[in-house]
């Protein structure tokens, strides 16, 4: 008796040793499963933010469809691979005076080509919002920014302190960071009136117009880092003196232009590309590089407005730009809002959409042209005296633009141009014609 229980107290020992054996088997290989299980979900989750951020990327040239005519863009070496420190040889200055000495009437396709000292200039000047990551700011914030419309750190000086609050994911406390670490990069403080001069106007161009009386009324054509207004009646010659800013903006500035491309955004379906490849004709220059410097958009609402504004500024922060264009500028907020009881906000939105136009020409360095639509007041007549149309807009537009120019219709083919409000041009008036080069001197 005392042997059999003795038997089966060692057979008890041995299953339960077995079943504690099982127990730990069974432990790590859950163990193991949950690992395997982490590492899936892991793997999943960065491919799935390296789409995004695929996405996000590719966002902004989305709006832009590939021109088959594009040419090749050329290699250029990086920065900070360039080792060409030393004097420079009698070939190359042999070949600086030849390409100085081109006349402006026949002007070549090189001279779309953006020179590799101007576009080092160009990233002296902007300042890519990435660099706040050297302040402490992680890339996800500057993720939210970039997808805000802010590419630049003085883009984040522009911005209010409440409109960053606004953007998902970004506290007060992140702002505050944000803002420090952007006044350290920038130069927004108070400076002398003659470091002014140096560093901001000495940088500014002015593109040409094509009829020399209007760029002598201008003083020496469109201002860049500004924005100027076309307004006038219809067939007065506002969208063919935009299609010639879209041609002569793509010209050295030697040649009055602005060495870059041009954003041209159209909200009354008038911008026609045959007609940008016959003023670019007259200038001997190639149709297909003028057209494929040329990112164009067609409007349909004050929204859309907003968001082709917000990812134009993204192109701008990647490519050379030299001109903005919207013809025009009043016709969807026009449309989108009506009466009286909806003039409040119309004008809330228009000043907000000029801030951010603003502050992308000094941004970028850009010259910012707009179109606007005239009003007559019927109760003048009654007055007998003269009438002439207003610009619609009220004084919001008034105040943001810097150069605003009233056109009317005269004899024939004749146009006139008048200073109606300029911070530095003298009042005046030139005669222009309407032409196949776009608009040239009238002709007595």
């Amino acid at each position: 008796m005392h042997g059999k229980f003795s038997k089966c107290k060692i057979a008890r020992c041995k299953i339960f040793a077995v079943s504690v054996v099982q127990r730990e088997v069974h432990a790590g290989l859950f163990q193991l499963y949950n690992m395997s299980k982490r590492s899936v979900i892991d793997d999943d989750t960065a491919e799935k933010e390296n789409s995004e951020v695929d996405q996000e990327e590719n966002f902004p040239r989305a709006l832009i469809a590939p021109s088959p005519q594009r040419p090749p863009a050329k290699s250029k070496a990086p920065r900070a691979k360039k080792q060409q420190t030393g004097p420079v040889s009698k070939d190359d200055k042999m070949h600086l005076e030849e390409t100085e000495a081109i006349p402006k009437e026949k002007a070549s396709d090189e001279s779309m080509n953006i020179t590799d000292e101007e576009m080092i200039a160009f990233a002296d000047e902007f300042v890519d919002v990435d660099k706040l990551q050297d302040g402490g700011i992680n890339v996800a914030d500057l993720r939210k920014l970039k997808e805000a419309g802010l590419h630049s750190a003085i883009s984040v000086i522009y911005t209010t302190k409440k409109d960053l609050c606004n953007i998902r994911g970004l506290s007060d406390a992140k702002v505050e960071k944000i803002q420090e670490a952007a006044r350290k990069l920038t130069d927004a403080g108070f400076m002398s009136a003659t470091d002014f001069m140096k560093k901001k106007l000495s940088n500014r161009f002015h593109i040409t117009t094509g009829a020399s009386n209007v760029d002598k009324l201008l003083g020496g054509g469109i201002e860049s880092s500004s924005i100027t207004e076309l307004f006038g009646e219809f067939r007065c010659g506002k969208t063919q003196i935009c299609h010639s800013l879209a041609v002569l903006c793509q010209l050295s500035r030697s040649q009055g232009g602005g060495q870059g491309k041009c954003c041209y955004i159209d909200t009354e379906n008038t911008f026609r590309p045959d007609r940008i490849q016959m003023i670019a004709q007259q200038y001997n220059l190639d149709p297909a590089i003028v057209l494929g410097n040329i990112m164009y958009a067609r409007c349909f609402n004050s929204d859309h407005l907003w968001q082709l504004l917000v990812c134009a500024s993204a192109k701008m922060s990647e490519e050379k730009f030299a001109l903005i264009v919207i013809d025009s500028l009043m016709a969807p907020f026009r449309v989108d809002f009506s009466g009286r009881g909806e003039l409040a906000e119309r004008q809330q939105n228009l000043g907000k959409f000029l801030v951010k136009l603003q502050k992308m020409s000094e941004e970028f360095n850009v010259a910012v042209v707009i179109t606007n639509q005239v009003m007559s007041d019927p109760g003048a007549a009654m007055t007998f005296a003269a009438n002439p149309p207003k610009p619609i807009g009220g004084h919001i537009l008034a105040h943001f633009s810097t150069t605003r120019l009233a056109l009317r219709k005269g004899r024939a083919e004749q146009r006139i141009m008048k200073i109606y409000d300029s911070p530095c041009l003298p009042e005046g008036d030139a005669v222009y014609e309407i032409c196949a080069k776009g608009i040239q001197d009238a002709s007595e």
